[in-house]
């Protein structure tokens, strides 16, 4: 059995992307693969088992017949660390990670995927480095944008990688932005190979792998559905905080925007159902929408369509029926939450860098872009045969 680390320089720097786009490209090249996430950080109850959402992620989408208590051996939960330091926990972790490796001896090659940056996990002896040792698997990492960051991130995790004696086969940039930097690609390739680290290929920046549904967002946040609007399926452009003035938030409405806004401001939630209404085209704004009169509601700026996407109201202020009746005639996505703008925004920002297994026009594109961009056979001959047990 063959097989590869694939770890990170940090959070979000794609690496869920990475291995998506390896286990894809294993399938097409015929080969029977497997999945491991030795040691998880977000866990998630699938068929009443509790694994990292990771390994859940990859099972259902490339229905992997392993079982999710192998490819998920080792939860880190709240409080874990403490019992861990306070000599509570005195299972040996290791060897539930090293049984759980066996079962894979019969794969063809097993793609094993890391928790952060290599020293994530060091806490409780089970850094990245450290497993990556233990299982005898050399590592691909993966970082993501810009020249002087990623080359930084990279050198200094590989440093820790060849401390515990594991082979750093290579890096992967992901998010570049290729057409604003021409011959990026090269001058990555040249300035990691100073430090004796080969480039394994750049991954452009695509907007939709950074952005989820709107279906995902009602999922994420939990909040009661005001209105569906017309398909949860679409994908949010971005995310704007309406805590400002009706007229400056219209400026930072673009295509396909969310908007987090108090339910109780509603004079941004009516100028936005107003804006999306009217649309760039027809100019002006209507004296009443929904039977509501909005006397701040300026029309979209020249060149701007204003049309938000959906709206999360913040707060549990409940909007007064008569704006409700207006988000609905706008044919606006919108949810009621109890929690703050803050605590929300930092949720719907988790939501942004995730995949989930729903989200198909995402693994799509994911499918696509690493088999257009990654040289699957250079993975594969990154990969090394696994030492015997």
């Amino acid at each position: 059995m063959r097989q590869v680390y694939l770890a990170a320089t940090g959070q979000n720097r794609g690496k869920t992307t990475a291995a998506l786009g390896f286990l894809d490209g294993f399938f097409r090249e015929g080969l029977a693969p497997g999945f491991m996430k030795p040691v998880g950080q977000r866990t998630v109850i699938q068929d009443g088992v509790a694994a990292d959402e990771d390994a859940v992620l990859m099972k259902v989408v490339f229905g992997l017949p392993d079982q999710l208590a192998a490819m998920s051996p080792v939860h880190i939960p709240r409080g874990f660390t403490k019992s861990y330091i306070a000599g509570e926990v005195v299972e040996d972790l290791g060897a539930r990670i090293r049984d759980a490796h066996a079962t894979f001896a019969d794969r063809d090659v097993l793609l094993v995927e890391g928790t952060g940056h290599a020293g994530v996990g060091a806490v409780v002896g089970l850094s990245n480095a450290v497993v990556a040792a233990m299982l005898g698997t050399p590592a691909i990492i993966v970082s993501e944008g810009g020249v002087g960051r990623p080359i930084d991130e990279i050198v200094l995790n590989a440093s820790l990688f060849r401390a515990h004696g594991v082979e750093v086969a290579g890096a992967i940039v992901n998010k570049v932005q290729v057409d604003a930097q021409p011959g990026i690609g090269r001058t990555l390739e040249r300035g990691l190979a100073r430090q004796g680290v080969p480039l394994v290929g750049i991954l452009p920046y695509r907007p939709v792998l950074s952005n989820p549904t709107l279906g995902m967002i009602l999922e994420g946040v939990q909040g009661e559905t005001l209105h569906r609007g017309p398909d949860l399926d679409q994908v949010i452009g971005g995310v704007a905080i309406g805590a400002m003035e009706p007229g400056h938030m219209l400026e930072r409405v673009g295509p396909r925007t969310l908007v987090i806004v108090p339910g109780d401001r509603e004079d941004v939630i009516l100028t936005l159902t107003t804006a999306h209404l009217v649309g760039p085209a027809r100019g002006g704004t209507p004296a009443e929408v929904g039977g509501v009169r909005d006397p701040n509601g300026p029309a979209p700026p020249d060149g701007h369509d204003g049309a938000a996407l959906g709206l999360v109201l913040t707060g549990g202020y409940r909007p007064r029926p008569a704006v409700v009746d207006a988000i609905r005639a706008a044919d606006l996505f919108a949810t009621l939450v109890p929690e703050d703008t803050y605590a929300v925004a930092s949720e719907v920002h988790d939501l942004l860098v995730k995949t989930h297994a729903g989200d198909h026009e995402k693994i799509e594109t994911i499918k696509a872009l690493v088999a257009e961009h990654l040289d699957i056979d250079r993975i594969l001959a990154a990969a090394t045969v696994a030492p015997e047990a």
